[in-house]
């Protein structure tokens, strides 16, 4: 394992011969630290109530059962928190991110399952009833063997690909999610508010800057992100804010100032709204108790 930024970069076992990896497991207590690796993971987790997931920047309390897709270099990590039960299963599945080649994943009938894989760059959680369903099938899937075991691997994504309610975690500005997309203006946009986050960007600066009316660019941004301008500012702004949490000893108030909010009590409240936690909650939730391997 090597740390980057107070986080362990996991190096997995897989070989470059291998399809994916599963380990199962029963115990008593989470004792992984916060982590992250280039392979995708399918985690299962029965009888661990009251156990706290981190994923990216979303902090959960989860239930009896957990079913977590985890996408390629997204930060991870379950702690016992609350979990009082002495028999945790976990079932872990890891898998190459190149696994299934981007030609592949454009067929028409892989087409859910390559949807599902971009969104899990963000983690993905699933529904009772579809961790119910395919709770069996994951558990048993250390008993195949070879081809059919790979088959299985498929077919058990593909099911999760089509289920119902499944719900993205962490947010697009923690996970990176704002990656150059097809159109140059909204990759010039994103590019000069991720660097000047910390500075006072109006609407009319940022509308400038791309060619465009303010009128034109509030659309344009409510169109591509699903958020208003200021709320998509803000995203960005927290999304630095959450890394300086975790990364540094600055004071909230301090990190507050240098991610371009100028009131401390706006910064609070605009936190706990987005992340159902205040900054100083979220700080303990990443550098509190851990027990290392």
């Amino acid at each position: 394992m090597t740390r980057m930024n107070g986080i362990i970069k996991e190096i997995t076992p897989l070989t470059s011969n291998d399809c994916f990896t599963i380990f199962s497991r029963v115990k008593k207590e989470f004792n992984f630290p916060l982590h992250f690796h280039e392979e995708f993971e399918l985690n299962l987790i029965l009888n661990a109530k009251g156990a706290k997931r981190i994923v990216g920047d979303h902090i959960d309390v989860i239930d009896d059962i957990e079913l977590v897709l985890v996408g390629s270099n997204l930060n991870h990590a379950w702690f016992t928190h609350q979990c009082e039960s002495e028999e945790i299963t976990e079932v872990t599945i890891q898998w190459h991110k190149d696994l299934f080649d981007d030609k592949l994943l454009k067929r028409n009938q892989l087409r859910l399952i390559r949807q599902m894989l971009e969104r899990s760059v963000k983690g993905i959680a699933f529904s009772a009833d579809t961790i119910k369903n395919i709770s069996p099938r994951i558990l048993s899937l250390n008993q195949k063997n070879g081809f059919d075991s790979v088959m299985e691997l498929i077919s058990i994504l593909h099911d999760l690909s089509s289920s119902r309610n499944m719900r993205t975690l962490s947010d697009s500005s923690f996970s990176n999610l704002h990656q150059p997309s097809n159109s140059r203006r909204v990759e010039k946009a994103f590019e000069y508010l991720n660097n000047n986050y910390d500075k006072p960007i109006s609407l009319k600066e940022i509308a400038k800057l791309v060619n465009m009316t303010e009128v034109s660019f509030s659309r344009f941004i409510k169109k591509r992100t699903g958020s208003t301008y200021i709320d998509t500012l803000n995203e960005i702004r927290l999304g630095h804010a959450s890394r300086l949490l975790i990364d540094t000893t600055h004071s909230i108030a301090e990190i507050s100032f240098n991610c371009g909010f100028n009131n401390i009590s706006n910064f609070n409240r605009l936190f706990k709204k987005k992340k159902n936690c205040t900054p100083k909650e979220f700080r303990e939730s990443f550098s509190g108790n851990r027990i290392f391997i």
